[in-house]
């Protein structure tokens, strides 16, 4: 066997944690410093340590919060890309048209859409809408495909 190869052996060697001796083992050092023992780790205390370095958790919990606002972002712009959630100053129809709509609380394609299915009387019924403004709405209505 050669001499000198191997490393020097300490029978008595320290476990330290947090700066107190918890124990002696063989090893090849006189001391070995640990953070987790099986007297403070989880499995053996059968309790649940936290470790929370550099905030972790608090990140994870922005980067959720983040999300949660980009995908509710998202749904309100999906909301309001259908035409019948449209506000009807979408359509185009002019100022008279429209305020005559505004003021028969029609505020959206989709109210527009109902007073429309109960035929187009309905819809000339209300003051200051007339032909040119009920053909510019159908116009409309084809083009988002909601008629034919």
């Amino acid at each position: 066997m050669k001499e000198d190869i191997h490393p020097k052996w300490y029978p008595d060697a320290k476990v330290i944690v947090d700066g107190e001796v918890v124990m002696t083992v063989g090893a090849t050092r006189p001391e070995l410093r640990v953070e987790i023992w099986s007297g403070t780790h989880p499995f053996y205390t059968g309790t649940q340590r936290l470790l929370d370095t550099e905030g972790q958790v608090d990140r994870f919990m922005r980067r959720l919060q983040r999300r949660e606002a980009f995908i509710a972002e998202q749904v309100s712009e999906e909301q309001k890309s259908v035409p019948t959630n449209l506000e009807v100053s979408a359509m185009a129809l002019g100022t008279r048209a429209e305020k005559a709509l505004e003021e028969a609380n029609v505020s959206t394609v989709g109210d527009v859409l109902a007073l429309l299915q109960e035929g187009d009387d309905a819809l000339l019924a209300l003051p200051g809408i007339g032909q040119k403004a009920l053909i510019d709405i159908k116009r409309f209505l084809r083009a988002e495909g909601l008629i034919e």
